[in-house]
């Protein structure tokens, strides 16, 4: 990569500038100044994508599972070696500190890996009974969508589970971090990724996805985002029945009952929630509390998201940098407005900082009204709602009282509330006495408006395959 700050796009194995040498400006958010310039791709551009695409296919279908998964980790090992610089990169792109930054490197580095070590196994032929074999295909190109906010992480677990299935992969990375797709396809390419297994296209989101998603050659679809823009991905994708995997919104709640180890509880969500300024779809947003300990709770609380401290992303002092774009500036304020002006207490934060970038406080409301705009919307920015309960079953009706289903998380030492949370709880994922995030090794997915299909784990790999039902053969005939 240049050490000027100008990204290109990738097609056919070449770093290029679009069709019409059209480009965006890149800004760092604790600045608000550009720093560099990324190309946007044309029409002519995708074109060349799908023509890519399409004819990297066969040969990388048919490359053996065990080469392509030693060639992820070969890639997952050549990008550990460069995770100071992409972390420094992802830093000014996004806002995170840099120690966020690296931790999700770790991770992406983790997601290749973990999907390398498991192509072969998951690729192999595996019997129904003594004359039924299903063997696993590659489903054919992939269409990967991914956002701003993990795009380490995000790009990684995209591209790893669909190399691992033998499919070839267009990734469309997003305009404002674009350096971390471009870091991990130079640790494919250097890994040896044949020409046109994977493309890189920056650009307008609309157009890109309507025009990869218009044509047959693209048999799957990947998106994190929000719901809104995965509703629209899936009605275009019906067109051509492209399966979909689609990881949406969320608006998690934690619920803390009186048995809580409340001092744990309260530093666990406060460091989870205002981790990359609570810019997360897994990030809890709403926090349920037992009447009994609702004030000592609520304090506690307080107290940590006080402690946070908010600066620049690359001083080492910084636990909370900026948010990433004046977006998510205008949305906080909007939040915090309407819910105070349906009376609801501001117990901490609630004002941009006055200074360059786009710093927003931790932020903590109590008495929100149940109209109010931040207990329907997801909030994605580092604003907290607090309430009490008084019942296990009010408990799970205000838990569950959301179209989004993603995550949930309670803090409890019981038993019998224990396993009465984990069957009442509707949501993809749910954490106990702990807040955690998605790993390489499990399935992740949503519910409800948070989406379907499952990333990571085998499932994730699976997504990307056809499973070919064979009659009449024994495993070891097609092995």
């Amino acid at each position: 990569m240049s050490d000027s700050i100008n990204y290109k796009l990738f097609i056919n194995g070449a770093w290029r500038v679009g069709n019409n040498g059209a480009d965006l400006p890149l800004l760092n958010p604790a600045t608000e100044r550009a720093i560099g310039r990324v190309a946007v791709a044309s029409v002519p551009d995708l074109d060349d994508v799908l023509t890519s695409a399409q004819a990297s296919l066969l040969q990388w279908s048919n490359t053996s599972a065990e080469e392509r998964g030693a060639l992820l980790v070969r890639a997952a090992q050549i990008l550990k070696g460069k995770i100071d610089t992409a972390a420094a990169a992802l830093s000014m792109e996004q806002g995170k500190t840099l120690a966020e930054a690296k931790g999700e490197y770790a991770r992406a580095v983790e997601m290749l890996e973990w999907n390398g070590t498991h192509a072969a196994k998951t690729s192999a032929p595996y019997p129904i009974d003594e004359r039924r074999v299903v063997v696993p295909e590659p489903i054919g190109v992939v269409a990967a969508f991914t956002p701003w906010n993990y795009p380490a992480v995000l790009n990684a677990r995209k591209l790893g589970a669909s190399i691992a299935a033998g499919c070839s992969v267009i990734l469309k990375a997003a305009e404002e971090t674009p350096s971390a797709g471009v870091y991990i396809i130079e640790a494919l390419q250097e890994a040896g990724l044949p020409r046109g297994v994977v493309n890189l296209v920056f650009g307008n989101p609309p157009m890109i996805s309507e025009h990869l998603l218009a044509s047959p050659v693209v048999r799957a679809v990947s998106f994190t985002g929000s719901t809104p823009v995965g509703k629209q991905l899936a009605k275009i994708a019906a067109g051509n029945l492209q399966r979909c995997v689609l990881e949406l919104g969320g608006h998690s709640p934690v619920v803390v009952f009186e048995d809580a180890d409340l001092s744990k509880a309260a530093w666990a969500i406060s460091e989870y929630k205002f981790e990359c300024a609570g810019q997360s779809c897994n990030a809890p947003s709403r926090i349920l509390v037992a009447r009994s300990i609702y004030k000592e709770f609520l304090t506690k609380l307080v107290r940590a998201a006080e402690k946070i401290r908010v600066g620049a992303p690359d001083d080492p002092e910084t636990d909370m940098g900026p948010m990433a774009n004046g977006r998510r500036i205008d949305a906080m304020e909007r939040l915090t407005k309407d819910a105070v002006d349906r009376g609801a207490k501001l117990e901490t934060g609630g004002t941009r900082i006055d200074r360059a970038g786009y710093y927003w406080p931790p932020t903590i409301l109590t008495n929100v009204h149940p109209e109010s705009k931040v207990l329907c919307e997801e909030p994605f920015g580092p604003i907290l709602t607090v309430a009490a309960f008084d019942t296990i079953e009010e408990a799970i009706a205000e838990a569950n009282d959301t179209e989004y289903g993603l995550a949930s998380y309670f803090f409890t030492e019981s038993p019998e509330i224990q396993k009465r949370m984990v069957r009442s709880l509707v949501a993809g994922a749910i954490s106990m006495n702990h807040l955690k995030g998605v790993s390489a090794d499990a399935p992740n997915a949503g519910v409800k408006q948070s989406g379907y299909g499952y990333e990571g784990g085998v499932e994730g790999i699976r997504a990307f395959q056809n499973l070919k039902l064979v009659n009449g053969l024994k495993a070891a005939s097609v092995a």
